[in-house]
C-alpha cells in the first residue's frame, strides 16, 4: 500500500488531523508534524543514526507513532479498553497517558517490521531498546545499552512500573 506522500497527496504538517500526535502513513523523521518535532531530540539523533545505518543494508524505517498528546493517549486506551473488555487486560497493549513515554516524547514506534527487525537486532549500538516483548516496533532511549546491552523487555506494559496505578 502505497503512503500518501507517494500517492502526490502528501498531508499538509499543519493539518489539525495531526496536532494530537497521530501520523500519517511512511511518515519520517524528516516530516514536521508534532507527532515528529515533539520527540525527544537524543531519541531522534539516536534513531537518526540507527536508520542511516540500517539504510545501508536497504532497510528504511518509517514512524508508525512517536509523541502523542495526553489526550490521544488517552482515547487509544479507552478504545482499548472497549476491544479487550477490561482495563487490566488494555494494559497490556496501550499505557494510560501517565505511564505512556509517548507522551513525554521518549518513545518511538517504528516500521515496518524489517526496520522493526533490525532495530531489535541492532539498536542497542544505537541505546535503542524494545521495551515490551509483544511490542517488536516499540522503541525507547536507554543510556548505556551500547555499552551494557539493552535490559530485558517486560512482557507486556502492564508489567512496566511506570503504568502502576
Amino acid at each position: 500500500m502505497l503512503g500518501a506522500a507517494a500517492c502526490g497527496a502528501a498531508p499538509d504538517s499543519a493539518d489539525p488531523r495531526f496536532a494530537d500526535g497521530t501520523l500519517p502513513e511512511e511518515t519520517t523523521l524528516d516530516d514536521t508534524y508534532p507527532g515528529i518535532t515533539n520527540l525527544d531530540p537524543d531519541l531522534v539523533a539516536a534513531v537518526r543514526a540507527a536508520s542511516a545505518d540500517a539504510a545501508e543494508e536497504g532497510i528504511e524505517f518509517f514512524v508508525n507513532s512517536g509523541w502523542r498528546s495526553v489526550e490521544h493517549q488517552q482515547r487509544l486506551y479507552e478504545e482499548a479498553v472497549q476491544e479487550h473488555g477490561s482495563e487490566s487486560a488494555a494494559a497490556r497493549w496501550v499505557a494510560t497517558p501517565e505511564g505512556s513515554a509517548h507522551t513525554t516524547g521518549e518513545a518511538i514506534d517504528i516500521g515496518y517490521w524489517d526496520a522493526a527487525a533490525w532495530l531489535q537486532e541492532n539498536g542497542a549500538r544505537y541505546d535503542l531498546c524494545q521495551i515490551f516483548d509483544n511490542e517488536p516496533w516499540h522503541f525507547e532511549l536507554r543510556e548505556g545499552a551500547s555499552a551494557d546491552g539493552c535490559p530485558k523487555p517486560y512482557w507486556d506494559a502492564s508489567f512496566d512500573p511506570r503504568n502502576s496505578a
